[in-house]
């Protein structure tokens, strides 16, 4: 019997920016769409260098809080063009862009959680994506209640989870290791 070498891991990237992006990717609502904000940041490495080839992916609830999925009982309401997911290759300067309507309130089995969109990450260098999640910084009430975000202990941690407001929605940048790493969740 002969033995033969582990194979080696396969890494996330570099070839999910080309083949996971599609045209409308980014548009989790159409442009024009009433109440409709930009989620745009930039996606960093450990050495703080931008990163020009990963895919930013978002999942979120509806304005109300509600998903458009069996898991939830309730049932999504009617936002016309609305799709709850978006993903967006990032450009040479690692920025990306998600154009979409800000979630509502999501009930939980430990209290209410505050409106949040979840974000996958995927990039070259990476074994499997990261996620993490944006919350929104005028919801400091529901911030301040939500179980996720309590958890986490250090203020500076959290802090990185919380976006600022710019513009005509929202900048979320992603720091995949490093000082001021975002916090990330094991799924």
């Amino acid at each position: 019997m002969s033995t033969y070498p582990t194979t080696p891991a396969q890494t996330v990237g570099p070839y999910l920016h080309i083949g996971l992006p599609w045209p409308d990717g980014p548009y989790a609502v159409a442009e024009g769409t009433p109440g409709a904000v930009w989620i745009r940041g930039t996606v960093y490495d450990g050495a703080g260098e931008v990163v020009p080839d990963a895919v930013i992916e978002t999942w979120q609830a509806d304005p109300d809080g509600r998903f458009d999925h069996p898991d939830d009982p309730r049932g999504a309401r009617s936002y016309p063009g609305f799709r709850a997911f978006g993903r967006c290759p990032t450009d040479a300067d690692g920025g990306y862009g998600i154009l979409t309507l800000k979630p509502g309130a999501v009930p939980g089995p430990h209290g209410d959680q505050a409106p949040h969109i979840d974000i996958s990450v995927f990039a070259r260098g990476m074994l499997n994506r990261v996620v993490t999640r944006l919350y929104f910084p005028e919801e400091e009430a529901a911030n301040a209640a939500d179980p996720v975000l309590v958890g986490i202990e250090d203020p500076q941690a959290r802090a990185t989870l919380v976006a600022r407001r710019e513009g005509d929605g929202y900048r979320f940048d992603v720091r995949l290791q490093g000082e001021g790493e975002t916090v990330f969740f094991d799924i």
